[in-house]
């Protein structure tokens, strides 16, 4: 009998596509404090309720991660445990995520949210004329501040080019843009994670989407982000610490480049940490991949790694030392 172990707080609906038969389903509640036998893991979301439970966990041989990242995992995880993750689940949504931050950035939109706030019109001057009227009706000067751009033609590099970068590159077909690609090895149409420096200067949108492993951590750091274009965009989808966040606000602080977040480093980002208040920045709370139809997603494709389990067959995603 195959014991599998599950958050206790998920509907059990999530369970009806697992085997009915060879199988146990053990509920495990936040803050476990007792011995449990448990063979096949699916541990919480967040590591700060997955790392303090597994010691309470006897036997287990398969740990199946439901996120795409799982450098939380790794360091305490013993050697002999397969560790599988949950690449390909969060594909669509986090791509999604990409293209809106491209699109949201490059039209200007939480600039112009901030504007809504102040109930100002802050309107775009044409050839010195704003609907055929250089000042308003105090005889005062339209203000030209915001001024959008468009995204066609453009040069999107995507650092981690795996199941999210193709989706991305899917994407932002519609919009005309040329598209870089560089994954930790080259292959035919994709450059080595060795030439991104000399790739970072072409690119008018960087997307970072890589895992967060000793070689990528610090990826983008003062000499990657000087090598941007003045103009530029920088995307993280990936974690925070393949950014260096000092060498980031230097450059956001001399307004010479824009950034877009869903992760940082430190994360949560504390309240007053400066990168809630630099300039050309904007955060989400790590949420690219957070959406309705995930969990039905990813307790799906668990119940296919349990079904591979039992028939003795390969696990897919497989995590290896390298943290890939």
């Amino acid at each position: 009998m195959l014991r599998i172990g599950f958050p206790d707080n998920i509907p059990k609906n999530l369970l009806q596509s697992f085997p009915k038969n060879g199988v146990e389903f053990i509920p495990l509640p936040d803050g476990l404090d007792r011995a449990v036998d448990v063979e096949f893991w699916i541990p919480p979301m967040f590591g700060w309720l997955a790392t303090p439970m597994f010691p309470h966990l006897r036997g287990v041989k398969v740990v199946q991660c439901l996120l795409a990242g799982v450098d939380w995992i790794t360091p305490w995880l013993p050697k002999d445990v397969v560790l599988c993750d949950g690449q390909g689940i969060h594909n669509i949504p986090v791509a999604e995520w990409v293209v809106a931050a491209i699109l949201g950035t490059i039209k200007r939109f939480p600039e112009l949210r901030d504007r809504q706030r102040e109930e100002f019109w802050d309107g775009q001057l044409v050839g010195d004329q704003f609907r055929g009227r250089d000042k308003d009706e105090n005889g005062k000067p339209f203000p030209y501040r915001i001024l959008g751009d468009e995204l066609a033609t453009k040069k999107v590099l995507i650092v981690g080019y795996g199941g999210i970068g193709a989706e991305v590159e899917r994407l932002l077909k519609a919009f005309d843009v040329e598209i870089l690609r560089v994954a930790r090895t080259a292959k035919t149409g994709v450059s080595a994670i060795a030439d991104l420096g000399k790739l970072l200067p072409e690119a008018d949108v960087v997307v970072l989407l890589v895992p967060l492993t000793t070689e990528t951590r610090g990826l983008m750091n003062a000499d990657a982000l000087g090598r941007m274009k003045s103009g530029a965009m920088l995307i993280n989808a990936a974690r925070g610490p393949v950014v260096d966040t000092g060498a980031l606000l230097a450059e956001l602080h001399a307004k010479r480049i824009h950034a877009v977040l869903d992760v940082t480093d430190p994360e949560p980002l504390p309240k007053g940490h400066p990168l809630w208040s630099a300039p050309n920045c904007f955060i989400t709370p790590h949420i690219g991949g957070s959406v309705a139809g995930f969990a039905v997603r990813g307790y799906k494709f668990a119940a296919e790694q349990v079904r591979r389990y039992l028939a003795g067959e390969p696990l897919h995603n497989r995590v290896h030392e390298a943290g890939y």
